[in-house]
């Protein structure tokens, strides 16, 4: 794994260093390789804020013991400004969350803050970038000239859990811009999406307009869901949340759909 002994040899350089850790694909290998360069001199911190799912910060928790890093909690409150969820929220989002990393860096002795943007993020609408680029954040996978793929392969080789692990963006995705984020609204949107996790469909995205669900599949779990019989049963379950209705999106699971359509860009 010349790749990986690379990333190894870039971060060894490092004196002390702490890993914005979601607990993603991206996060995972690059704290696995923070903690195999550095050993005590990691520290993978896992930001919370109200629009984090809880299940997302179980499995960090989870998947930092599995790698074996020192790993803590920062618990941010909403920033008042994302509760309107404007277009430049990722931009103030990574910000306030970057600028807490590099004070608690600071506080506890470490010299430097990283974070997983790899290459293939270079070549999407990633407004938070320029925040990271302003704080001047470390991005070792991106600077190694590793994509996804690459950094999926070399997580598999490894053997962590997280290589075929889906992306889940904040549930701030889930609406709108420039609508105002209501709390049971957002926990309804968390709760619909890991009620659907639990039935089998990994790859899910629920979107919110005024009490609707609009459910986002890849298409072969949207072929499985339209041959049974669980949709009726998906509907009873999302309208019991609150939902006024629910309904498929024919176009299926769109990751990044957020970032081709402006309504949620």
């Amino acid at each position: 794994m010349n790749d990986y002994n690379k990333l190894l040899a870039s971060l060894g350089k490092l004196d002390s260093l702490i890993v914005a850790f979601s607990g993603g694909v991206d996060s995972a290998l690059l704290l696995k390789a923070a903690h195999d360069a550095l050993g005590e001199n990691a520290l993978g911190v896992s930001v919370v804020t109200p629009y984090t799912p809880t299940w997302e910060r179980q499995q960090a928790k989870k998947i930092a013991k599995e790698i074996g890093a020192a790993h803590e909690v920062l618990a941010l409150p909403w920033l008042p400004e994302l509760k309107s969820n404007p277009t430049n929220r990722c931009y103030l989002c990574k910000y306030t969350l970057f600028e807490a990393l590099l004070s608690m860096a600071k506080r506890c002795g470490f010299s430097h803050v990283a974070e997983g943007s790899n290459v293939d993020d270079t070549f999407e609408h990633r407004p938070g970038r320029k925040a990271l680029e302003e704080l001047h954040i470390l991005t070792p996978l991106l600077d190694a000239g590793l994509h996804k793929s690459r950094i999926r392969a070399i997580s598999k080789e490894l053997g962590l859990s997280t290589w075929k692990k889906p992306s889940f963006p904040c549930l701030l995705t889930r609406f709108p811009h420039d609508k105002t984020i209501e709390e049971k609204e957002l926990r309804m949107v968390e709760e619909a999406e890991t009620y659907l996790i639990s039935q089998g469909y990994e790859h899910i995205r629920v979107r919110y307009h005024d009490g609707l669900a609009r459910i986002e599949l890849p298409d072969h779990e949207l072929l499985t869901l339209l041959k049974t019989n669980q949709f009726h049963e998906i509907v009873a379950h999302l309208k019991s949340m609150g939902f006024l209705h629910v309904t498929l999106d024919m176009e299926g699971w769109r990751p990044h759909s957020n970032t081709s359509n402006k309504e949620y860009a």
